[in-house]
């Protein structure tokens, strides 16, 4: 998946990630990325933590991804927390998947699927209803802690209503 964008904050947040790549810029913020190894970690548990509150609110609370592994600890144990707070969880993982699904009192609410043979692609999508206002990101990374603590990986927002419901057809 890949996406070509107008909007000037991307644009420059792109272009201050291309400076931290080539070492001219040590930057720790971004108004629309999630970059790893700096942001992108934290801003996964915060979109994870706000479905869980939602959830414990009774506002609906479903989190959609797609991604090569899953293999994080940390990700899982918040995956599993939000399954115990009653967030649906419904995983695409094309590869390693070291989360636990459908366990009674752990992780009921989640559900892995494992797509293999002529429909195996490799598009990250992470989709997170945010009280019935999607908030969707493709990217490159997978949860695994190489992809969100030591290499640079970066996904970025969208915003756009009809993509948005594209990439949910994609995981539907």
């Amino acid at each position: 998946l890949g996406i070509l964008s107008s909007q000037p904050e991307l644009g420059q947040d792109l272009i201050e990630l291309f400076n931290y790549l080539t070492g001219f810029s040590k930057q720790q913020n971004f108004r629309k990325l999630l970059v790893a190894p700096v942001t992108l970690r934290n801003g996964l548990e915060k979109l994870i933590h706000r479905e869980i509150k939602n959830a414990k609110i009774n506002k609906p609370a479903h989190i959609r991804a797609k991604m090569n592994s899953l293999v994080d600890p940390s990700i899982i144990n918040l995956l599993y927390k939000a399954s115990q707070a009653g967030v649906k969880i419904e995983l695409i993982v094309r590869g390693m998947c070291c989360l636990y699904p459908e366990k009674k009192g752990l992780s009921e609410n989640i559900k892995v699927t494992s797509v293999i043979g002529r429909f195996l692609e490799h598009s990250r999508i992470f989709w997170f209803l945010n009280g019935n206002n999607p908030e969707v990101y493709i990217g490159s990374a997978d949860w695994m802690r190489r992809n969100l603590d030591r290499r640079v990986e970066a996904v970025t927002p969208i915003e756009d209503p009809d993509i948005k419901k594209k990439l949910e057809n994609i995981l539907d």
